[in-house]
C-alpha cells in the first residue's frame, strides 16, 4: 500500500512515537510511506537547529520521504500562541501539502492536536484518500481541565466548538485507533460505533530504550553517582503536576540516599526550580534537557523511572507514553497515574502505583521503592520488558496498524 502519514510533530521531535519508527516498520513490510509534517520545534516552541521555516522542505529519515510544511513555532502557555501554532499547520498541511504530496492509497493521521483533522478532511475530499485517524489525547477534555480556560461562556462556547469539530473528524475517518480502552469507552459514549474504534497500545523504541549498563562517567557528570535515583524524565508542563513531586521530595529528606533527578524542560521548569528553592528540596536535582540518545543512558542509571500526571479524570483513560519506555528500558516504574496507565503497572508486576496529586502518598511509594532488596527491583524491570514486548512492542501494534490501514484500503477499493 502507499500511506500518508500526517502529523504534526515528527521526528526529531520527542513522543513521536507512531512516526518514524511505524513509518520504518511498515517500509520493512514493502508498504510505501510518505509523511508530510511540520517543522520540529516542540517542546521548546523554538525550530530545530538545522531547520529553517520556509514554504516546503524535503528529506529523507531512514529512508522515509518526509514533506516539512511551514507553521508558527510556539508552546506557550497562551491560548494564542497554541492556536496560531495548531492552525498554522493545519493550513499549510491543507494547501501547500495537498499540493506537493505524492499520490496515497489511504491515510494515518495523528493526533493531538485535533487541527490535524483538517488536512485529513482535505485529502479525503480533494484527493480521496480515506484515512485512519488515531487518538492520542482526548479533546476537549484536555485543554477544559488544564486550567486554560475561565469557567464562564467562553470556556463553554470553546468546549462545545471543539466537541462540534472533533466529532465532524471522527465521522469523517474510516476507522479509528486509540492508545486504552478507556479512550475506546469515552468516545463509545460519544456516540461513535464500537466496531470502528480499535484499540493498540503505544509503543517506543525497544531497540534504543534497552537494559544497559551504567555509564559511571555520565553518572558522575549528572550527579547521579552513589545515589537512590528516582528520574522524572520528559515535559514539564501543567498536566504533569510536578509540583506534587517537589513536595514529596521533601518528605523524603530524611533518607540521604534518595535523590529526585528530573529531566527536560518545559513552561513550567522555572516554577518548579523555585519551588524547590522555597522548600528547602535539595534532595531534587534539575539536569535540563538531553538529547533523546542520551535518554537510555540516563535510564540505565536511574534506579525507579517515575511517571507522573495530574488528577483530572480523563487522565484515568490514557496510558502515558513514559509508561512504555519505562517498561522497555527495564527499570522498576513509579506510576503516579489513575486508571489504565496503573493497571498495566500492575498486570505487569512492574513496580508500585500511587495516588496522583498526593505528595505523602508519592513520598510513600519512593521509600517502599528504596526499601526493596536490590533483587526484587531487578525482577521488576525484568517483569516489565516482558509485558512490553509481549503486549505494546512496535511489531505487536505495527501489525495491528497495518490490518487497520489493510482493511481500510479493502473497503476503498
Amino acid at each position: 500500500m502507499r500511506a500518508l502519514f500526517l502529523t504534526q510533530w515528527f521526528d526529531p521531535e520527542p513522543g513521536a512515537l507512531r512516526g518514524l519508527p511505524l513509518a520504518k516498520w511498515m517500509r520493512a513490510r514493502g508498504h510505501e510511506v510518505e509523511v508530510v509534517t511540520g517543522f520540529p520545534n516542540y517542546p521548546g516552541g523554538k525550530v530545530y537547529p538545522g531547520y529553517r521555516i520556509a514554504m516546503s522542505q524535503r528529506e529523507t529519515m531512514s529512508g522515509v520521504p518526509v514533506l516539512r510544511v511551514p507553521l508558527y513555532p510556539s508552546h506557550d502557555a497562551t491560548i494564542a500562541g497554541r492556536f496560531l501554532n495548531y492552525g498554522s499547520f493545519a493550513l499549510s498541511a491543507s494547501t501547500i501539502g495537498l499540493a506537493l504530496a505524492e499520490r496515497a492509497d489511504v491515510g494515518f493521521v495523528y493526533h493531538p492536536p485535533p487541527t490535524v483533522g483538517l488536512p485529513a478532511m482535505a485529502f479525503k475530499a480533494l484527493r480521496g484518500v480515506p484515512f485512519v485517524y488515531h487518538i492520542a489525547d482526548m479533546w476537549p477534555e484536555s485543554v477544559v481541565e488544564s486550567g486554560a480556560l475561565r469557567p464562564g461562556l467562553m470556556k463553554r462556547t470553546v468546549e462545545s466548538a471543539l466537541h462540534a469539530w472533533c466529532n465532524l473528524v471522527y465521522r469523517r475517518a474510516a476507522a479509528i485507533t486509540v492508545l486504552s480502552e478507556g479512550f475506546k469507552d469515552l468516545l463509545i459514549d460519544r456516540g461513535v460505533a464500537a466496531e470502528k474504534i480499535h484499540v493498540i497500545y503505544n509503543w517506543t523504541d525497544e531497540e534504543v530504550f534497552t537494559p544497559g549498563p551504567r555509564d559511571e562517567a555520565l553518572a558522575t557528570e549528572l550527579g547521579m553517582a552513589g545515589r537512590f535515583n528516582i528520574v522524572y524524565a520528559g515535559n514539564m508542563g501543567i498536566f504533569q503536576g510536578l509540583e506534587t513531586l517537589i513536595r514529596a521530595a521533601v518528605r523524603v529528606k530524611h533518607v540521604p540516599d534518595i535523590q529526585i533527578v528530573m529531566v527536560g524542560t518545559g513552561q513550567s521548569e522555572d516554577s518548579l526550580k523555585a519551588l524547590a528553592a522555597e522548600l528547602g528540596a535539595t534532595n531534587v536535582r534539575f539536569v535540563g534537557r538531553r538529547q533523546f540518545w542520551d535518554m537510555p543512558k540516563i535510564n540505565d542509571l536511574a534506579d525507579v523511572l517515575l511517571v507522573q500526571l495530574r488528577d483530572f479524570p480523563f487522565f484515568a483513560a490514557t496510558i502515558p507514553s513514559k509508561t512504555q519506555v519505562s517498561l522497555a528500558s527495564g527499570r522498576p516504574v513509579l506510576m503516579s497515574v489513575r486508571g489504565n496507565a496503573a493497571s498495566i503497572i500492575q498486570q505487569a508486576g512492574a513496580g508500585v502505583t500511587v495516588n496522583p496529586d498526593d505528595d505523602e502518598a508519592l513520598a510513600a511509594g519512593m521509600l517502599a521503592l528504596y526499601g526493596t532488596p536490590r533483587d526484587e527491583l531487578d525482577a521488576m524491570g525484568t517483569r516489565g520488558r516482558r509485558f512490553y514486548l509481549d503486549r505494546m512492542s512496535l511489531d505487536v501494534g505495527g501489525r495491528q496498524t497495518e490490518a487497520v490501514l489493510e482493511e481500510v484500503l479493502e473497503q476503498r477499493r
